[in-house]
């Protein structure tokens, strides 16, 4: 397998799979904080070398840390980059599977994927958090949650640490791979149409003000735990501001893409009326 350290801090994964017999080649593994190689986040984009490399070698798998390790990504032996919301259905399914607690859940923000909540179905239940790993490991202190994660690439089991940990993250993952080819899990993993888009907004606390006063007055099913987030039957949409920009996050997810573009103009519309009122 090949791991992409990120210039990071992550050579104790190199070690521990190196220590479980496992043939490791790495990537980008001299420490630097100025993360020459490539930036620090392990997202698609920063991790193409990694899946390019995968792709053309006889590797079974890749792993990509951040600057200091908490998060992993993956990369199938196929050269898939696996989503942050498929990588969190295949840990949630296997720590549900592996749980003795009665009425099991899993820990997650609220603009995680359906693919999470059907994963696990009907054998465990998806409870909600706000976005960001710190509030996912405080509620993971909960007996019942026997996982959480954030598809940033944080992945927390409760029994072990509170914390994300990605050296942990990739012993786990490499077992279940030894199993079962990751491909083949990726694969089993329902996904759905997810679109997110990013309005720039003046005064994005008075936006949200107003969203949220519209949308409680029209809909039934809503949820102000970060942002308004509306569920439907088939679908739900979370208008959210941005934490550190000037800046109105809209998703919307369905479990067809007509419904999913249906969803989306109307957060859209919701959105674009506040913004009218600044």
């Amino acid at each position: 397998m090949i791991v992409d350290l990120g210039n990071g801090a992550g050579g104790v994964t190199v070690r521990a799979l190196q220590t479980l017999g496992c043939e490791v080649e790495t990537l980008n593994a001299q420490p630097d904080g100025s993360f020459p190689g490539r930036p620090s986040e392990p997202t698609a984009e920063n991790c193409e070398s990694l899946r390019a490399l995968v792709e053309t070698s006889d590797a079974e798998m890749g792993l990509a840390h951040d600057g200091d390790a908490d998060r992993l990504r993956a990369v199938t032996g196929e050269g898939e980059f696996v989503s942050g919301d498929v990588q969190l259905a295949l840990f949630a399914r296997e720590a549900v599977a592996e749980s003795d607690v009665d009425d099991p859940q899993v820990a997650v923000p609220v603009d995680t994927s359906l693919a999470v909540d059907d994963a696990v179905a009907p054998a465990a239940s998806v409870t909600h958090t706000r976005v960001g790993d710190v509030f996912v490991a405080e509620r993971a202190t909960d007996p019942d949650v026997v996982f959480g994660g954030e598809p940033s690439g944080a992945w927390i089991w409760p029994t072990q640490t509170l914390c994300p940990d990605g050296p942990l993250a990739a012993v786990r993952l490499v077992a279940l791979a030894a199993e079962r080819p990751l491909a083949e899990r990726v694969d089993e993993i329902e996904t759905y149409p997810i679109r997110r888009e990013s309005v720039e907004v003046a005064e994005k606390g008075r936006v949200m003000e107003r969203v949220e006063k519209q949308v409680t007055a029209e809909y039934d099913d809503v949820r102000t735990l970060d942002g308004v987030r509306i569920d439907f039957d088939d679908g739900w949409v979370l208008v959210r501001a941005s934490g550190t920009q000037p800046l109105v996050r809209i998703t919307a997810e369905a479990r067809d893409e007509e419904r999913c573009e249906e969803l989306f103009e109307l957060a859209s519309a919701v959105v674009a009326d506040a913004r009218q009122k600044e």
